[in-house]
Formats: structure tokens, C-alpha cells, sequence
């Protein structure tokens, strides 16, 4: 129930549709039990028109449905008197066409009520969806698969979008169209409807235990869909791995593996719903029998008039495709909540790096960054870093070596509060990360990693990113300051060239001059630089280095260096082994020391 009633209100602003939705429908059901029982009157005409003059006289005033009904065949029965059966067949058919054509409008309006309601509700999840998946931080990023998150955002919602039309017709429509059938059957015949109505519990029991056995099925099919999002995105993805490992075959078996989990989840699932059907059908032939053998010893007996039973046979077999309809919903429903309990699970989970009440705005950097005492582990008992001490002073350039799992990209991540340290602070200007608005703090700093993280876009939004208002100079001015425009001149469409998937159309070195451009554009006092060189050949990293230097000129930075070369005028160096600071100065201080980073500067002159 918590699911349905949060689906609902997804709708947001838009629930005020419901009430029309609601009344349409309303209209609906009266209408069409309206044209349904005018059937009687014209059965009557052809078949019981001495019944019809000597049974309806005028009826006293009442507030009720039989003083309706009664009205109606009182003037009926005059008028069929006076202008005979021929005359009143015709005003019968006519207003049985009316019924029908007015039904039929207020059906269409609930059906594109229902829909723009519908369409309202998922565009709404859509949005808060992804909303929260950007707040999140990157250790939540990294505990999940980016498969599992990309399912819940397209398949589960998908899945969701169809259940929210069964729980419109379970709560609204398929009711309200039974209620309405039954009690125009009440107003025929109370004793058969009681009759009728003793025997649809057993129904409801056998699709309530249909149902149970579904739910179950149904959460683990979408959980294994995700896993299947997951192995497509990671196979595409490292596509090139696969092939040169000749690894394919054992992507296929892992791919087919989950394939079959998740067929024979959904095997149970279309065991369950393809029996319900056949059950309800079932159910329902043996409900007509019973009703056709109580209704014909009651017409055998005087009770009814044939035309009377036959009609509330025809409304009888209308109240069928409303249930049919109810057990079908249901039938899908388990699948949806499983989907849904998934996008929930998602939208619910919080950032644990998120801004403290009143967090303190910052404009300017004024002094510099501060490490105190600080240690950090992304799983409980095994440290990363381990009581780290060191500043970086505002106009220095400050560079971290050391080998690979050393704690150097944790120290950059930790500057732009990816994570937040386990023990010890980090101060921006004798303030603590902790007490500043994110944005801000994030927005001092521009951030060049070894990976160039581009998007299938043109190269001018990937420069401007963030900001597609930018001025095209400005972004030709960028190019420039990072050695972009020898190539992004040769392009046939210039800056406003797409560059496909994660930048493929470029190579290496051109991808990290754009990185390196979007950080130029961007303009921050302090910048972070994360082994941009390393995957480069000699030519591209002579290219990128000189966009580096055209970068951190008059700028605080902080250079993570595979190769050394590219930081021998760092103002201090800071070597970091196995999660500790383990020396620091300048290159020629630590070249005289003969410690690991001479050992390390030996091993790149000898490779």
C-alpha cells in the first residue's frame, strides 16, 4: 500500500487532474449501466408487451433508484399504449444510441485523463530519480554497480509506468464499473444479485494466492535485470579488453548465465499470470451457469419475466470484463511493485557528503588548504591514509609522488570533499571542508584526471561545460591556452564538431588538451591535476605538459606526477608511501637526500 499511495503521489502538482478523472469515470459507469439496461425495455417491446402495460403503474416519490427506474417505465408504458411497439422501439433505440455515444465520451475523457495523470507521475520519478542519483557522493557511486543504478533509472521506471495504469483501474475505474453493474442488477432482481454476489468471493481467494506466489518472483527478476544492464554496459564498455583477451566466451557465459536466472524468474511470473486468465475464465463460465439455472427456475416460477432475466444476464456478463480486468492488473502488479520498491529504494538513498545546516559560504581563496592529523579508509580497518599533515599555501604549486596505492588520488578527493576524512581535518582557510556549502568549495577548483572524461557532444559544450551560454570567443581562448586549436581547426564543423561516446573520434593526447581546456574555461584559483600526462605518448605529452604549464601559471595547484619530469619546478614535492607523508621539499632537496623519491627518479631515468 506504502508503494501505490507513493506512486500517486508522484503526480505532485497534477493530482488535481484526479477529481476529472474520477468524474468522467463516474459518468462512465452510469452511463454505460444505463445503455445495458435500456435492453430490457426493447426485449420487452419485442417479446413481453402485455407484461410491461399491466406491470408499471405511477410510482409514489421516492429518493431513490427505483423511483427512477419506475418513472421510466410508467411513461414508457404510456407511450407504448398510445403511439404502439413500432414507435416505442424506435424512441428506445434512439436513446440506447444516446446512451451509448454519451458513455463513450465520458470514456474517452477519463482514458486521456488517466494517461496525462500517468504521464505526469513518471516524468515526475524520472526526475527526482536522477536528481537524487547527481547528489549523491562517489562512495555511494562506487559501493553500486553503474549497471544496477542505469535499471532502476530506464527498465524499473519502465515497469512502474505500466503498473500505474492497473493501479488506476484496480483503485478507480474496474470498481466503480463493478458497484455500478451490481447495483443495477439489485434494482432487477435483489434475490438473484445477493445469489450472485455469494459466489464471486472464491474468485478474489484463488487470484489473491495467484498474486502471493508472483511477488516473490517478480523482486528477484528485477534484480537480476539489473545485474543484466550491468554485464551489457561493462562488456560494451571494455569491448577492446574482451577481444584482445580473446575473452569472449567467457563474457557470453556470464551474459547467458544471468539471461536464464532471469528467464526462469519471469517463467514463473507468465506461469502465474497465464493461469490466472484461464481461472478467471473458468470461474467465470461456472458463475454463468449458476446464474443461468437460479434465474431460469425463478423465470419457471413466475418470479421474473424472460426479458427481464435475459437483461440481467447481458448486465450480468458486463460486470465480468471489469473483474477480468481487476485480476489482470493484479496479475502485473506484483512485477511493478518489485520495480517500484527498487526506484524508491534508490530515490531514497541519502548523500552521506551533503552540506551542514547554515554551511558557510566561500567566494575567494585567501590562504590555502590545510591537512591536520588526517586519516581515511574506504572500508572499515583497512587505511588509505594515515595521520597526514601538510598545507598547500595559496599561489604554490604543490606536487604528490610516490607508487601506485600510495593515497595520492584519496588526498585530491578528500580536497574536493569526495569523501570526508575518518580522523583529523582539512581546513580552506582555517575553516573546516565540513562547515563550507559544497558548490562553493567546488566551485575554486578545476579538476584534470587521467582519464579524459568527455561527452558525446560537440567539443564547444564539452569546453563550456555547465554553461551552455557561453561566448564562443571565450571558449576559442581556452582552446588556445591549451594547445587545442591545431587540431580543432582541422575539423570539418571547428568547435561545434561532435566527438562521439567518451570522445572517441579524438586521440589520447587531443582528448586531455579539451579536459584541459574545460578547466582553462572554467577559470578557478585552484586546481587539481591527476596524472594527466601518464597515458600520453612523448609528442601528446609534450602538448598536454605545455597546456599544464599555460594552466597553473599564477594558480594554486596540486600536481599528482607518474612522471616525474613533469614536476621538478613544483615549489615542494611531497612523497607518499603506503598512506604517509614520507618526505617533502623541492626536487634538488630531494635528490641530495637519497631517499625513495631518488629511487624513484633512478628507476625513470634508467626506464
Amino acid at each position: 500500500m506504502k508503494t501505490f499511495l507513493r506512486i500517486l503521489a508522484a503526480g505532485g502538482p497534477y493530482t488535481w487532474l484526479l477529481p476529472r478523472y474520477l468524474g468522467a469515470t463516474l459518468m462512465n459507469v452510469i452511463f454505460s449501466t444505463i445503455k445495458i439496461s435500456t435492453l430490457i425495455p426493447v426485449l420487452q417491446v419485442l417479446f413481453d408487451e402485455d407484461t410491461l402495460k399491466e406491470t408499471y403503474e405511477a410510482p409514489t416519490f421516492a429518493w431513490s433508484l427505483g423511483y427512477a427506474r419506475d418513472l421510466f417505465y410508467y411513461h414508457f408504458s404510456e407511450y407504448l399504449e398510445v403511439h404502439g411497439r413500432l414507435s416505442a422501439l424506435y424512441i428506445i433505440c434512439g436513446i440506447v444510441i444516446a446512451t451509448f455515444f454519451i458513455s463513450n465520451v465520458f470514456g474517452f475523457i477519463a482514458s486521456i485523463t488517466m494517461n496525462r495523470i500517468r504521464i505526469r507521475v513518471i516524468t515526475n520519478l524520472r526526475q527526482k530519480l536522477f536528481g537524487n542519483i547527481l547528489q549523491l557522493d562517489l562512495a555511494q557511486f562506487t559501493a553500486s554497480r553503474k549497471g544496477d543504478i542505469m535499471a532502476r533509472t530506464t527498465t524499473d521506471v519502465q515497469q512502474l509506468e505500466t503498473s500505474v495504469v492497473g493501479v488506476f483501474y484496480i483503485f478507480f475505474r474496474d470498481p466503480l464499473f463493478v458497484i455500478g453493474y451490481f447495483v443495477a442488477l439489485m434494482l432487477i432482481s435483489p434475490e438473484l444479485t445477493w445469489y450472485t454476489l455469494a459466489i464471486v468471493p472464491l474468485s478474489a481467494v484463488l487470484i489473491s494466492f495467484l498474486t502471493k506466489r508472483m511477488r516473490g518472483s517478480a523482486r528477484k527478476s528485477q534484480d537480476v535485470l539489473s545485474t543484466i544492464t550491468s554485464l551489457l554496459d561493462e562488456t560494451i564498455f571494455g569491448i577492446r579488453i574482451v577481444k584482445s583477451f580473446s575473452a569472449a566466451r567467457y563474457a557470453y557465459d556470464r551474459f547467458a548465465e544471468a539471461i536464464h536466472r532471469y528467464g526462469s524468474y519471469d517463467y514463473r511470473i507468465a506461469m502465474s499470470r497465464s493461469l490466472a486468465h484461464p481461472t478467471s475464465e473458468f470461474l467465470g463460465a461456472i458463475f454463468m451457469s449458476l446464474v443461468l439455472i437460479k434465474g431460469g427456475v425463478m423465470v419457471f416460477d413466475g418470479e421474473l419475466t424472460g426479458s427481464t432475466f435475459i437483461g440481467f444476464l447481458l448486465l450480468f456478463s458486463q460486470v465480468l470484463n471489469p473483474a477480468k480486468s481487476i485480476s489482470k492488473a493484479i496479475g502485473e502488479l506484483p512485477r511493478g511493485l518489485a520495480a517500484g520498491h527498487r526506484v524508491f529504494q534508490l530515490m531514497d538513498t541519502e548523500p552521506k557528503i551533503k552540506n551542514v545546516p547554515r554551511a558557510n559560504p566561500i567566494r575567494h581563496l585567501e590562504k590555502g588548504f590545510r591537512f591536520e592529523n588526517v586519516s581515511f579508509a574506504y572500508d572499515e580497518g583497512s587505511e588509505v591514509l594515515r595521520d597526514v599533515s601538510f598545507e598547500i599555501n595559496k599561489g604554490e604549486m604543490v606536487a604528490l609522488v610516490g607508487r601506485s596505492g600510495g593515497g595520492k588520488s584519496t588526498i585530491a578527493d578528500l580536497l574536493a570533499r569526495f569523501y570526508d576524512p575518518s580522523e583529523g581535518t582539512v581546513y580552506l582557510d582555517d575553516t573546516n571542508l565540513k562547515d563550507l556549502a559544497i558548490d562553493d568549495l567546488r566551485s575554486l577548483m578545476g579538476n584534470v584526471t587521467q582519464e579524459s572524461i568527455l561527452f558525446n557532444d560537440s567539443i564547444f559544450n564539452n569546453i563550456a561545460f555547465g554553461n551552455p551560454q557561453a561566448a564562443e570567443e571565450e571558449v576559442w581562448k581556452a582552446a588556445r591556452v591549451a594547445n587545442a586549436l591545431e587540431f580543432i581547426e582541422k575539423l570539418p564543423e571547428g568547435l561545434h564538431t561532435t566527438i562521439g561516446d567518451r570522445g572517441t573520434k579524438l586521440s589520447g593526447g587531443q582528448r586531455q588538451r579539451l579536459t584541459i581546456a574545460r578547466a582553462v574555461f572554467k577559470n578557478p584559483p585552484f586546481l587539481i591535476l591527476d596524472e594527466a600526462t601518464s597515458s600520453l605518448d612523448s609528442h601528446s605529452e609534450q602538448l598536454v605538459q605545455e597546456a599544464i604549464f599555460n594552466l597553473i601559471r599564477n594558480r594554486t595547484s596540486l600536481i599528482i606526477a607518474h612522471r616525474l619530469s613533469t614536476i621538478q619546478k613544483a615549489d615542494r614535492i611531497l612523497v607518499v608511501e603506503k598512506g604517509e607523508i614520507v618526505e617533502e621539499g623541492t626536487h634538488q632537496q630531494l635528490i641530495h637526500r637519497g631517499g625513495l623519491y631518488h629511487e624513484l627518479t633512478e628507476i625513470q631515468s634508467f626506464d
